[in-house]
């Protein structure tokens, strides 16, 4: 399964199984992880200094909040879409209405919201 576009994706979760897992399917459907942020620190210094065409935020990261960075990447005009178990209920604020891509996931799932997020932007 590929997409049209390969497109340079950073990764933003903090648990270790699931950032891989996730690199896994960007990798299989033909993306490139250009990295991957475990906390809210790593992710702010990534999204702020990076290049990518957009970014996959779980919104919890041990426990702080990725609005910060989703902020930040909104002011940089840098696409992105939340995965979480919380669904739209953990999001808050400007980002209510955010893409979101419900944990868990399959990759067709992913792949569905890789397409969806880049058309829009």
């Amino acid at each position: 399964m590929t997409t049209p576009r390969a497109r340079r994706i950073l990764v933003v979760e903090d648990e270790l199984m699931i950032a891989m897992l996730m690199e896994d399917m960007l990798a299989d459907i033909g993306h490139e992880v250009v990295g991957v942020a475990q906390n809210l620190a790593a992710a702010m210094t990534m999204a702020q200094d990076c290049e990518f065409d957009l970014a996959i935020l779980d919104v919890n990261l041990a426990g702080e909040r990725s609005f910060p960075v989703a902020q930040l990447l909104a002011e940089r005009g840098v696409p992105f879409m939340f995965a979480t178990g919380y669904g739209t209920l953990g999001l808050e604020g400007d980002f209510k209405n955010a893409l979101t891509l419900n944990k868990p996931f399959q990759i067709h799932d992913l792949a569905k919201a890789v397409d969806q997020i880049s058309a829009a932007a």
